[in-house]
C-alpha cells in the first residue's frame, strides 16, 4: 500500500505497486473492491469515483493512459447541441451539465472558451442560416438549463464579415454575408484530461497501472500480466469493471460493438492564417453536420471529422483512409480560400467510437449515450457513450459495482472534487502556455527546467515543449516509453517530422535519468 496519498505516478509507485499486487499484499492484505480493465477517460472516471467513494480500487492498462480512443477526439466539450437537434434532449441536457462542471469546477485549467464561426456563404441559403441561428439560441437556453453562466460561455449571436474573416483569414470572401457564432468548451488536450482524471484517482488512493494486460477476466477476477517482465498473476475483486472501448468485445465476447470512424488532418496553423475559433462548415447536402477547422496547440490547426463504420479487427491504432482525407479537403474548399490540398496536411488521426450495435442504422446516427451492461455473470462493461459525459458514465458504472458486489460506499462526490491542476498556481511564476498545461502545477514544471540539465530548452528547434516538460511526464505522470511522451503526454507524434526531431531529447529523459 502507498504509505501516503499521492497524485505522483512514477517508476518507483509502479514498481512498489506491482510487488505488493503480485504478491497478493495490496492495501495491506485487504481485499480489492474494484479492478478496473481500460486506462481511457471511462476507466479513469471509474477508478476517481470508486476511490472518492472509499472503495480500493485497481486500474490496469495494456498500454498507456489514453491510449485508445480517448486522444483521438476533436478535443472539443461539447453542450450537446447535435443531439438537442436530433430530439435527444435527455443526453442535450446531460452533455451541457457535465460541460459547465468540467469548465466551472473540475477542470477549468484544462478548457478555454472557443468561438464557433459559421459563415454564411453563398451555398448556405437563408433558410438554412435561420435553422442554424435557431440551434444556436436553443444551446443558449439548453446552457442556462444547465447553469453555466454567459460569463463561462457567452450568449450566441450574429456577426458581420468582418468579424468572420478576424476570427478565420482565410474564409472566402466573395459572397460573404456575416456569420453565426456561438461558444463551446475546447480542451488544451484531451489526453492531458485522462491523465488528469487518473492522477487524481491516485491521490484518493487508487492504483494505476500502466503496462499490465488483464486476460480471462470474468466477474471477480483477471489474470494480470505486467508486459515488462512477463511474469502474471490472478488477482480477485469483489467486481470487475470492463472500460476496454472499443475492445470491451475481446473482454466479454458477449459485447456487439459498431465502432465508427472519425478522422481528422492536422495542418500548419500559418495555412489557415493564424485561425482563432472553430470555423464550422455546413457539409453540403447534410443536416445538421459540419466539418470544423480548430485551432490547436504547438501552432496547429485540426480539420474533423468524419462518421464511417469501422468494420473488421480493431488495431491499436485507426488511421484515415484516402477517401476519408478527401471528403475533408473538398469540404474545406467550399469555405476556405485557398483551399487546403493534400501537399499542406502534415499529419492524420484517426479515433474508433465504442458504438453499441443497434441494427441497421449509419453510425451518425446511433445514439452516444452510455450503456453499462450487468447481466450478473460476467464483469460490468462500461461501453458507448462521450468525453464530455465520462463523470456521468463512471458514476452510473460505479453504482452499478457497488450494488453487485455488496458493497458499502458513500455517495458519488465527483461533481465537486478538483482535478490536479485545478488550483491557483504557487511557486515561481510560470509562462502562461505552461499554465495552460498544466495549470497550478506549472511550477513543478519551471522547478524542474531550472534544476535538471537542458530542462529550460526546447525538445528540438522549432516544438514548443520543453525538455522539462518530458522530465515531468515521467517522474509525475506515469510516462514509461517514448511513445507515452510523445504520442500522449505531449502530441509532438500527430506529425511525424516533429516526432522524428524529438525522439532523441525524450530517449535522453527515458535513459539517462530513468534508467
Amino acid at each position: 500500500m502507498i504509505p501516503a496519498a499521492s497524485a505522483r505516478l512514477d517508476g518507483e509507485r509502479r514498481r512498489r505497486e506491482l510487488d505488493a499486487l503480485f504478491g497478493s499484499t495490496l492495501f495491506d492484505g485487504a481485499e480489492i473492491d474494484v479492478l478496473v480493465v481500460g486506462g481511457g477517460i471511462t476507466g479513469a472516471g471509474i477508478a476517481l469515483d470508486a476511490a472518492t467513494r472509499g472503495l480500493r480500487v485497481v486500474l490496469v492498462d495494456k498500454h498507456d493512459l489514453a491510449f485508445g480512443t480517448s486522444r483521438w477526439s476533436s478535443k472539443l466539450v461539447h453542450g450537446g447541441l447535435r443531439y438537442l437537434a436530433s430530439g435527444n434532449v435527455a443526453i442535450a441536457h446531460e452533455s451541457a451539465v457535465e460541460r459547465g462542471i468540467l469548465m466551472t469546477r473540475t477542470a477549468p485549467h484544462l478548457i478555454r472558451p472557443l468561438a464557433q464561426v459559421v459563415p454564411l456563404l453563398p451555398g448556405v441559403s437563408r433558410s438554412e442560416a435561420a435553422v442554424v441561428r435557431a440551434g444556436f439560441l436553443a444551446g443558449d437556453v439548453l446552457r442556462r438549463a444547465a447553469g453555466t453562466s454567459a460569463a463561462v460561455l457567452p450568449n450566441s449571436r450574429s456577426v458581420d464579415a468582418d468579424v468572420v474573416t478576424a476570427e478565420a483569414p482565410t474564409v472566402l470572401r466573395h459572397g460573404l454575408r456575416g456569420g453565426l457564432m456561438a461558444w463551446d468548451g475546447q480542451l488544451v488536450d484531451d489526453a492531458r484530461l485522462v491523465v488528469a482524471v487518473a492522477r487524481t484517482a491516485a491521490l484518493h488512493g487508487a492504483s494505476i497501472l500502466t503496462g499490465v494486460s488483464a486476460s480471462n477476466v470474468d466477474r471477480t477476477s483477471a489474470t494480470l500480466t505486467d508486459e515488462d517482465t512477463g511474469a502474471s498473476t490472478e488477482v480477485r475483486a469483489r467486481i470487475v469493471v470492463n472500460a476496454t472501448g472499443v475492445w470491451a468485445g475481446q473482454i466479454d465476447p458477449r459485447i456487439s460493438l459498431r465502432p465508427s470512424r472519425g478522422t481528422h488532418l492536422v495542418f500548419e496553423r500559418s495555412t489557415f492564417g493564424g485561425l482563432t475559433s472553430s470555423l464550422t462548415i455546413p457539409i453540403p447536402g447534410e443536416r445538421n453536420r459540419f466539418v470544423f477547422a480548430l485551432p490547436a496547440p504547438l501552432d496547429r490547426v485540426y480539420v474533423g471529422l468524419t462518421d464511417v463504420a469501422a468494420d473488421g479487427p480493431i488495431p491499436d491504432e485507426p488511421r484515415a483512409t484516402d477517401s476519408e482525407i478527401e471528403f475533408l479537403l473538398d469540404v474545406l474548399g467550399t469555405a476556405v480560400d485557398p483551399a487546403p490540398t493534400l501537399f499542406d496536411v502534415v499529419g492524420t488521426f484517426a479515433g474508433l467510437r465504442p458504438l453499441l450495435d443497434s441494427g441497421g442504422k449509419e453510425t451518425a446516427d446511433v445514439s452516444r449515450r452510455h450503456a453499462i451492461l450487468d447481466d450478473g455473470d460476467g464483469p460490468i462493461s462500461a461501453v458507448g457513450g462521450k468525453l464530455t459525459t465520462y463523470r456521468r458514465m463512471a458514476e452510473h458504472a460505479v453504482d452499478a459495482a457497488v450494488s453487485a458486489a455488496g458493497a458499502s460506499a458513500g455517495p458519488c462526490r465527483t461533481a465537486s472534487i478538483p482535478l490536479v491542476g485545478a488550483g491557483a498556481v504557487l511557486g515561481p511564476p510560470a509562462p502562461d502556455v505552461l499554465v495552460r498545461r498544466y495549470g497550478s502545477e506549472a511550477s513543478l514544471v519551471v522547478a524542474l527546467a531550472e534544476s535538471v540539465p537542458g530542462g529550460a530548452l526546447p525538445v528540438a528547434d522549432g516544438i514548443d515543449v520543453l525538455v522539462a516538460e518530458t522530465e515531468f511526464a515521467v517522474r509525475y505522470e506515469g510516462a514509461r516509453t517514448v511513445a507515452d511522451l510523445l504520442d500522449r503526454r505531449t502530441r509532438i507524434g500527430l506529425v511525424d517530422a516533429d516526432r522524428e526531431r524529438a525522439v532523441d531529447a525524450a530517449t535522453r529523459v527515458l535513459t539517462e535519468r530513468h534508467a
